[in-house]
């Protein structure tokens, strides 16, 4: 949290008789690392954007979320900050309650196993569907996503480790074309992004880079039950929320 003056567009001054007395207004931490958006990118760059000032903690747990400071760090209009707030609601990333403040949720223990339980459930699946239908370049895709999230790994770059890690996990999900898969990975995985980040910021991202290797030889092989076995453990191992408090 951080505290403001008068230097600050968050000011507020009062004069009370002839004593001037400054009213400090507290503003919301917004991230001062990225330039404004573009105002022609589509309203998910909003979302994205905000969803992941959350899950690396910039937007700490119970902080509360106003839509205009929002709207200038993005350097868009206050109409898809709302609609993105929205979205991160129904995910359970954001508490939006109508006539109060819009805060962001706190780290819930039994939110988080329960999602970890589905999501895990849901890529098993999705493995079992698509092994035997994989192409060279689906495997070929997969490895050069496991590439890629070495590399970030490597500099710690978690942001890029996240993209990396939905892109190669996407594949069999895409290739098992099953839109109920798609429909409930994209409910509750938001949910895991703030274990997923503990993860990939500490040595369990290397651990990932094993399960990646082995996952990928799996479906290569064919090894249905397998391969299926290693999706699951990838992500039923996330840290919970007693590691993420440590």
């Amino acid at each position: 949290m951080q505290y403001i003056g008068l230097a600050s567009s968050c000011q507020s001054a009062q004069k009370v008789d002839t004593e001037l007395k400054v009213q400090i207004i507290y503003c919301m931490p917004i991230p001062k690392s990225d330039p404004p958006m573009d105002r022609s990118l589509l309203r998910d760059d909003v979302y994205f954007r905000i969803r992941d000032a959350i899950v690396d903690g910039t937007l700490a747990p119970n902080e509360q979320l106003r839509d205009q400071e929002l709207a200038a760090w993005l350097g868009v209009s206050r109409t898809p900050v709302r609609e993105a707030l929205l979205r991160l609601a129904e995910v359970g990333l954001v508490i939006a309650r109508p006539g109060r403040s819009t805060m962001v949720s706190p780290l819930n223990q039994r939110d988080v196993r329960d999602a970890r339980e589905v999501v895990a459930a849901m890529h098993q699946l999705a493995v079992r569907s698509a092994v035997g239908s994989f192409t060279q370049a689906d495997l070929d895709a997969m490895r050069e996503a496991n590439n890629r999230f070495r590399a970030a790994i490597e500099q710690g770059d978690v942001a890029a480790a996240l993209r990396a890690d939905d892109e190669l996990h996407g594949i069999p999900v895409a290739v098992a074309a099953n839109q109920a898969i798609a429909a409930v990975l994209d409910q509750y995985t938001p949910v895991l992004r703030r274990a997923e980040w503990l993860r990939f910021s500490s040595r369990g991202g290397r651990e990932s880079l094993a399960r990646h290797d082995e996952l990928i030889r799996l479906c290569a092989a064919g090894d249905v039950e397998q391969a299926a076995a290693v999706a699951f453990d990838i992500w039923h191992t996330l840290p919970t929320i007693e590691d993420i408090d440590e």
